[in-house]
């Protein structure tokens, strides 16, 4: 699918919520440490969960879904990083002031207003990924704004949240979830819908990121940051995305989703000139088990061996070719039913004539179906779904409610993000009924003390940063600007606090930006390499275990090792540093082997040299040492 999109033609809009784990002692309402534990000792046991009804007797309709679906949850407790609030036995404990004193840092940095008291709200969640069946959380901040190149960047609101269980897997109605993560406070920033094209999305995303972990409070690592977003175009709707995981996504989510919305859009207007009404989708459900009855297609065949299922059909009038329009890479309009399908019947799937004949279908079986509902093969466009007749049946309104809304153009949904970019349908967007206070909290007072407190965690403005990496820590302005942009910039200024006068800023800011982007451009698994093994490379210089030529070949093995400890690497390569009396007796050996060459060449036998006694001590012996101590054995073998 080629794609080139005017977005200030089509009016894009899109909107940032991040989400960022505070690394903080303690969860947001219990005393539990805030870490993830894969083994130990667990509690197990499961709940049921149910909407229920708002203040104005409202029930929310993503709830109301996740009702339906008639599902068991099974919460796993380990013992070491959980407690009777998770497990919703026991009442909520103060907020954590940590966790609290963080959110008003980052508020001050983001210019926003701080409101005068912390009210906790619940937040109907039922999707089993809290045990109580709802989010606590609580406005810290409201406006504010981020300024970026193309233009300053409204905030909205900045919440302090928990972090919801992890979802370990699921089977037939039962879903298993693991409940540490669960209570981790979560700080939540909302942009205004500032952002105009993607490539900007991605860059505020990462400059809001960027702000809290300078903070020293964010928690690092794959699933501790994760960015949800809401996009719409000029005619389109609001639609809200979840779970963009890496920020490398978000430009593309943002390009294939306006891409959907003119795609849906033009459906719409292909309906309008076909002439087709919304009257005509008449959404009567057709039993057609009896076509099949002798079909050879494996799908259909395996469900027809089960006693009350069958094949269950409806038509779409003048829909022929539409189904088959692609909207997303790889995806067509008949993926927008199928995943409707999906999620509202609990079906595996669905087909549609505009695919077949395919998948063992033949195209005797497809002219039958034609004939059998009285439609029209040039015309019209048949869904059919092989399964349990009550759920085929519920799948199909499903479809039928999503056609009718192809009419409008583009319904407003909450879509789930996957792995290329491209998104699926989720659910139904959230209504204003599931927000409700939280009775076991009270207010918590901003006060004087609090916000002094904060003050401290606030980070220095980049226009002072760069300067100061400048002048104070010595680095190029090339490649100061190049760390301010590199997503472990806290982890740089750790470092150099850590490891003054014994490592140069430039070394580590060096290996941090420029080590590791030429490890890649090699093919190695960066994303393999942690804060830790950074860490651990930088101590070794320290401590003068290692020479700085090492780093590279280090990092290269630990990348494909990465449960080693860089001390175990650069003793498994062999690269710890020798002595000066071992690197000494190395260049004595090369320049004896090669006195020809020095006797012809004299001094301009130090490349030569220096180039032979590398290739023996590289990794192991810093090179300005190496040069400096050639250059004197050379001279000492010419006077002689």
């Amino acid at each position: 699918m080629s794609i080139k999109i005017n977005y200030d033609k089509i009016g894009l809009k899109a909107g940032l919520e991040i989400h960022i784990q505070l690394d903080t002692r303690h969860k947001l309402f219990c005393g539990c440490p805030t870490k993830l534990v894969e083994e130990g000792e667990e509690d197990v046991f499961a709940r049921e969960l149910r909407p229920a009804r708002s203040e104005l007797g409202e029930v929310d309709v993503a709830a109301l879904l996740e009702w339906k679906k008639g599902r068991l949850y099974e919460y796993h407790a380990p013992r070491e990083s959980t407690c009777l609030v998770e497990a919703d036995e026991e009442p909520p404990h103060e907020m954590n002031r940590e966790a609290l004193i963080t959110a008003l840092a980052v508020a001050k940095a983001l210019h926003s207003t701080i409101v005068d008291e912390v009210h906790v709200m619940r937040k109907i969640v039922i999707d089993g990924s809290n045990t109580t069946g709802f989010q606590r959380t609580s406005i810290i901040a409201l406006g504010g704004y981020i300024d970026d190149e193309d233009g300053r960047v409204g905030i909205q609101t900045i919440c302090l949240e928990e972090d919801a269980a992890r979802k370990m897997g699921e089977g037939k109605n039962r879903v298993l979830y693991k409940i540490d993560r669960l209570g981790i406070p979560l700080i939540e920033i909302a942009t205004a819908p500032d952002l105009h094209t993607p490539e900007q999305a991605q860059r505020v995303a990462f400059k809001i990121g960027q702000l809290v972990r300078l903070t020293g409070k964010a928690k690092r690592g794959l699933g501790t940051i994760r960015q949800d977003l809401n996009i719409s175009i000029r005619d389109g709707e609001k639609i809200e995305v979840k779970g963009v995981q890496h920020l490398y996504l978000i430009s593309k989510v943002i390009e294939y989703e306006a891409l959907r919305q003119i795609n849906l859009l033009k459906i719409k207007d292909e309906l309008l000139k076909r002439g087709i009404s919304l009257d005509q989708i008449t959404g009567e459900i057709v039993d057609v088990t009896h076509i099949f009855k002798n079909t050879k297609s494996k799908i259909i065949k395996r469900v027809l061996n089960k006693k009350g299922y069958g094949v269950y059909a409806i038509v779409l009038p003048g829909f022929k070719g539409l189904l088959g329009q692609e909207i997303q890479p790889g995806r067509r309009f008949g993926t927008e039913l199928a995943d409707y399908a999906r999620v509202w019947g609990g079906v595996g799937g669905l087909f549609h004539t505009d695919e077949l004949p395919g998948y063992g279908i033949s195209e005797e079986e497809v002219q039958a179906l034609y004939n059998y509902l009285k439609a029209s093969s040039e015309k019209d466009a048949i869904v059919f779904i092989a399964g349990k007749q009550d759920k085929a049946k519920r799948a199909l309104e499903a479809v039928i409610d999503r056609v009718r809304y192809s009419f409008k153009g583009v319904p407003p949904e909450t879509r789930a993000a996957n792995p290329d970019g491209t998104t699926r349908y989720m659910r139904p967007r959230p209504g204003a009924a599931r927000m409700y206070p939280e009775t076991d909290i009270p207010p918590i007072e901003i006060t004087e003390e609090l916000l002094k407190e904060a003050e401290k965690l606030v980070p220095e403005p980049f226009d002072k940063k760069l300067k100061r990496y400048v002048e104070e820590y010595g680095l190029s302005i090339e490649l100061a600007k190049a760390i301010l942009n590199n997503i472990r910039l806290d982890l740089f200024e750790k470092l150099v606090v850590k490891y003054w006068g014994k490592v140069s800023p430039t070394l580590i800011a060096s290996t941090i930006e420029n080590t590791i982007k030429a490890l890649k451009g090699e093919g190695v698994k960066i994303e393999n390499i942690s804060d830790e093994h950074i860490e651990g490379v930088i101590e070794l210089i320290a401590n003068k275990y290692i020479a700085k030529e090492a780093i590279p070949e280090i990092l290269s093995y630990l990348a494909d090792n990465p449960s080693k400890k860089p001390f175990e690497a650069a003793k498994e390569l062999g690269l710890t540093t020798i002595t000066r009396e071992e690197l000494e007796r190395i260049i004595i050996e090369v320049i004896e082997s090669n006195r020809d060459i020095i006797a012809t060449k004299r001094e301009r036998a130090f490349g030569t040299i220096m180039g032979r006694v590398m290739a023996k001590v590289r990794g192991r012996a810093d090179g300005k040492l190496v040069a400096l101590i050639v250059k004197e054995k050379i001279k000492e073998f010419l006077e002689k």
